[in-house]
């Protein structure tokens, strides 16, 4: 009844023959490990602190699985350079919704980071516009041959600092940070200046380091967060404390489905410290489960991109695999106190329908751009 034979030319049947189905099983299997995970750690004690349903997070949850994997199909299967320019497009309206949460989004905890009226149908653009910005600063590094690199390096740093200024006015640092180091990869892979590379770098430190000094009152919850990181005396830290807790009582193998309680104690334990939840019921065995499969994902991705030769595609998905792996980084660094607290989700696997959207996006565009016949610029395997 179903052929995906090579006499059939169906789109299903040659998206089918074409994608990468490993790197597809893998975001897959990521996807519904957070179904699980969602499971585990929204439990009834969370829901009826919220007067909510036992089973609301992780039916909401579920809805938000099913989407990301419908998204990472569709994405998947469209001609490439279609969606490069729907993705382009699509940049142009993030960057306005993120620009739009410094007027009509929702404040929370001191930061409007949000859209959205109701508490349970708000969406972060920031998440929509971490994988389009990366097509984008692609599309204007490789694509735009007629004009001197250095200019197109430029062009793709005042983007990046718009950006910059939008987050930081938000505020939400721990986004500009990820953004800004996955740009730093993507030119330093394209061959800029490593020279003009490490003065960027240090100017983007000075600048966040004047930023706290002279603007207390917007800033300096990030110097109170870093002063608690080195001296967990000097404030308040309860939730990455317990965090660490967390993970030192699951040790190897950890305590056992259901019999974690950081997920009783800290409110943003599906979302933020989702991984110390992991490694209280599961172990530091599965945490470093996880961490393979990001790696492998990477290296999968990577293989492809060295034996290319479009200088686009080499430089998209080396930007894609550079935000999910050091976002994955920043996000176990924080849970296990190696890092101070940013609020990053864990792609794939954190509770939230923005996360997973974004994740879903860079997911369907890395599949998209290594399929076989999308592209006569990787070997065939």
């Amino acid at each position: 009844m179903f052929s995906f034979g090579r006499e059939n030319t169906g789109l299903v049947a040659k998206w089918w023959r074409n994608v990468d189905k490993q790197i597809l099983f893998l975001f897959a299997f990521l996807l519904l490990l957070g179904l699980f995970f969602s499971f585990s750690s929204t439990t009834s004690v969370i829901s009826e602190k919220m007067n909510k349903q036992t089973y609301f997070f992780f039916i909401k949850h579920l809805i938000f699985v099913s989407v990301s994997l419908f998204l990472i199909f569709t994405i998947s299967i469209q001609e490439k350079d279609k969606l490069i320019k729907v993705l382009t497009y699509l940049f142009i309206v993030s960057i306005v919704l993120l620009f739009l949460t410094l007027i009509v989004g929702v404040e929370i905890k001191g930061s409007r980071r949000w859209m959205g009226f109701d508490p349970f149908l708000r969406f972060q653009p920031v998440e929509l516009l971490k994988p389009l910005f990366i097509i984008f600063v692609a599309k204007i590094i490789v694509l735009n041959e007629k004009t001197d690199i250095y200019k197109r390096y430029f062009y793709s740093f005042v983007i990046l600092l718009i950006i910059i200024i939008i987050l930081i006015n938000q505020p939400d640092l721990g986004q500009t940070l990820l953004l800004t180091l996955t740009w730093i990869t993507m030119i330093f892979v394209s061959g800029f200046n490593m020279l003009i590379l490490s003065i960027l770098g240090l100017v983007f430190v000075i600048t966040i380091a004047l930023l706290i000094f002279f603007l207390p009152e917007k800033f300096g919850y990030v110097f109170l967060r870093i002063k608690t990181f080195l001296d967990p005396k000097a404030g308040d830290n309860f939730q990455s404390q317990k965090a660490l807790e967390a993970i030192k009582q699951g040790g190897l193998t950890g305590q056992g489905m259901g019999e974690g309680i950081l997920k009783d104690k800290v409110p943003e334990a599906h979302t933020d410290y989702i991984i110390a939840v992991i490694s209280e019921e599961f172990g530091a065995i599965f945490v470093l489960f996880i961490v393979i499969i990001f790696l492998f994902i990477g290296y999968k991705v990577l293989n492809k991109v060295f034996a290319g030769n479009d200088e686009f595609l080499k430089l998209a998905l080396v930007g894609l695999v550079s935000l999910l792996i050091i976002q994955t980084f920043i996000h176990i660094g924080v849970n296990s106190r190696l890092l101070p607290t940013t609020g990053m989700t864990l792609p794939f696997l954190s509770y939230g329908g923005s996360s997973l959207i974004g994740s879903s996006i860079i997911a369907g565009v890395i599949l998209n751009f290594t399929r076989k016949d999308s592209t006569r610029y990787f070997k065939n395997e």
